[in-house]
């Protein structure tokens, strides 16, 4: 689909919009714990099971959103999204009772766990090569500002409304982003309709739900069983990995993983991401529960730091597409670990406003990280495993979410009522888990620290020696189009034609390459009789033929494409490094080469893809 630069403002609008809602729901619902309890007579372990329950609806949704992405129509998907949180909220704003509540929830979750996703895929789809970096960098402000500014409206709305108004709130957000599909919305991605492997989906749910169960319930619950269901959801996740190599259409193509740069950024992005939700769920904790603070109070200290966020996060996108990600990431985590200690040691003056200041840098180090990591790892990928990519990211993404909640806050409570505490007051003791909390934190920032210093040097060493750090199964194109020798001259027309290509390889039915054919090839055979012609797009493109060309044209539906195929084709290995190619691309004066594996056509190298390599160092 073609768009406007200012269709692809819209569109990424609207995909920012979609990232700050589901971001926005993860936590908008927690600051009303309290008021639920009350009100529908549950304990803190029940209640606790309205953020858990969410977790793990919105990361099994995940893996299925690839699936889906390559099988239903953009908009319908995007839309079909969008109804889950409306009807959720809906059926949460009614409930009388916690069961139908959180059931309202899950039905939330199972459209938040596919708009992140699609979110992404969208921005990566219509953004320009040389923008990513703002685009994916209003989308990192968008899942910062999200579970941030969640908590400040959610304790503005407690102030003078019940809990239900956060639902109805939040139905009625969820619906203007609705419109924004219908209005601004089109059919973006390329269908594939690919297999859906129902065993797959059986895995890896079972797998997510074993793993998040555990972290979720290690801390309010019995530790044999987080462990055991940690150990099962282990298990299951070997069991999905195992099935993904072996099938030829996977649920999710692991193969991002096999980028050790990617698998890095993965990582960082799930360090940054667990601070965040961990000292937004934690700090309004301890404002109002130890220093006294009303929900509005607590949710102005956070303003500052979520404000600046938004404004950083974009600047660090331009940033990143001038200059890279060397630098970025090592000072947003280094912000991170060096005010999360200051906030430890802010615990006995009772300042909200010192609190509040010291927060802004913990929040604008994240903003650092976020778009720029998920930039740099995405881009690290072939184009066609970016949908796998962004699922792999979400799927981290939900799995940072619930250790970031669960972990933090149980580690708070836990130190909070443990026997070291017993004889201390109410506040020394909430002081001491507050402390906690925030040395934890600083403890994931220095190693983001250390990770993102170990890749600033990997990249450096690709950079000066680029065949170690790079090969060709990264960059080349491995959706290649191709022709049996075995098929008409007009079947290669044809495909030549509607791929829009100037040639494609030749292949015999083992797959091995055993020639090539172009749009120049057919021409010249035709310019024996028919000079007229100058391409092979133009007689494609023909709506009649003249009568004289009948003979011709039978001969173009019976002549094998072997007879004009040329045999002698300059090729590479897949084993090559980046050098030699360059070289064999560089003599012929060749723009791309087809890529040979134990002699079977496996991708098409192209010399764009090198110089793109080479650009994002």
């Amino acid at each position: 689909m073609q768009s406007t630069t200012s269709n692809h403002k819209k569109i990424v609008a609207v995909a920012a919009f979609a990232a700050f809602l589901a971001t926005f729901n993860e936590t908008f619902l927690n600051i009303g714990f309290i008021p639920i309890m009350n009100d529908l007579g549950v304990t803190i372990s029940t209640v606790q099971w309205l953020a858990t329950a969410y977790m793990l609806g919105a990361a099994v949704m995940v893996p299925i959103s690839a699936f889906a992405y390559r099988s239903i129509p953009t908009k319908t998907l995007f839309l079909g999204s969008v109804v889950m949180l409306v009807l959720g909220s809906i059926i949460g704003a009614l409930a009388s009772n916690f069961s139908v509540l959180l059931g309202g929830r899950i039905i939330q979750a199972f459209g938040t766990g596919m708009l992140i996703p699609i979110g992404m895929n969208l921005t990566l789809e219509v953004a320009p090569k040389e923008k990513l970096g703002i685009y994916m960098g209003i989308m990192g402000a968008m899942t910062t500002l999200g579970p941030s500014l969640s908590v400040i409206l959610a304790g503005v709305l407690l102030t003078f409304f019940s809990w239900h108004m956060l639902l109805w709130t939040f139905s009625g957000l969820s619906f203007l982003l609705f419109l924004s599909g219908i209005f601004f919305l089109g059919d973006i991605a390329k269908l594939t309709h690919p297999k859906l492997d129902v065993r797959s989906v059986a895995f890896i749910g079972l797998a997510l739900i074993g793993i998040l169960y555990g972290i979720s319930t290690a801390f309010s619950g019995s530790i044999g069983i987080a462990v055991v269901t940690a150990l099962v959801g282990v298990l299951f996740l070997f069991f999905f990995v195992k099935r993904q190599g072996s099938l030829s259409e996977p649920l999710i193509n692991l193969q991002p993983l096999s980028s050790g740069i990617f698998s890095l950024g993965i990582i960082l992005n799930m360090i940054a991401l667990i601070v965040i939700f961990a000292m937004n769920i934690v700090l309004p904790i301890y404002l109002q529960g130890a220093l006294g603070a009303s929900s509005f109070a607590a949710s102005l200290a956070l303003f500052p730091a979520i404000i600046l966020s938004c404004v950083i996060a974009p600047v660090a996108g331009k940033i990143y597409d001038r200059h890279g990600a060397n630098k970025l990431l090592p000072l947003g985590f280094a912000l991170i670990f060096v005010f999360t200690i200051a906030l430890a040691l802010s615990k006995d003056t009772g300042s909200l406003v010192l609190i509040a200041i010291l927060y802004i840098p913990v929040i604008c180090g994240s903003a650092l990280i976020i778009g720029p990591v998920q930039s740099f790892a995405l881009s690290h990928l072939r184009q066609e495993l970016n949908p796998h990519g962004v699922t792999v990211m979400s799927t981290g993404f939900q799995i940072a979410g619930c250790i970031g909640a669960s972990l933090f806050t149980g580690a708070y409570f836990a130190m909070r009522s443990s026997g070291l505490n017993a004889r201390l007051l109410p506040l020394a003791a909430s002081n001491n888990a507050f402390v906690l909390s925030s040395l934890l934190a600083a403890a994931f920032a220095l190693i983001g620290v250390v990770l993102a210093l170990y890749l600033q040097k990997t990249k450096s060493e690709s950079k000066e020696s680029i065949h170690v750090g790079a090969t060709l199964a990264m960059l080349m194109k491995t959706e290649v189009y191709t022709v049996n020798a075995d098929a008409s001259i007009m079947d290669a027309l044809k495909l030549i034609s509607g791929w829009k290509v100037s040639g494609v390889p030749v292949v015999d039915g083992s797959q091995n390459l055993v020639g090539f054919i172009s749009d120049g090839d057919i021409v010249r055979y035709l310019a024996k009789s028919h000079p007229l012609f100058e391409n092979a797009y133009s007689f494609a493109a023909a709506n009649s033929w003249e009568q004289e060309f009948d003979t011709k044209l039978k001969d173009l539906a019976t002549v094998k494409v072997r007879a004009l195929a040329h045999q002698q084709v300059i090729t590479v290995n897949i084993d090559d490094d980046l050098s030699e190619v360059c070289h064999i691309l560089g003599e012929h004066r060749l723009k791309k080469a087809p890529v040979l594996e134990n002699g079977k056509l496996v991708g098409i190298i192209n010399a764009s893809n090198i110089m793109h390599f080479v650009l994002r160092g």
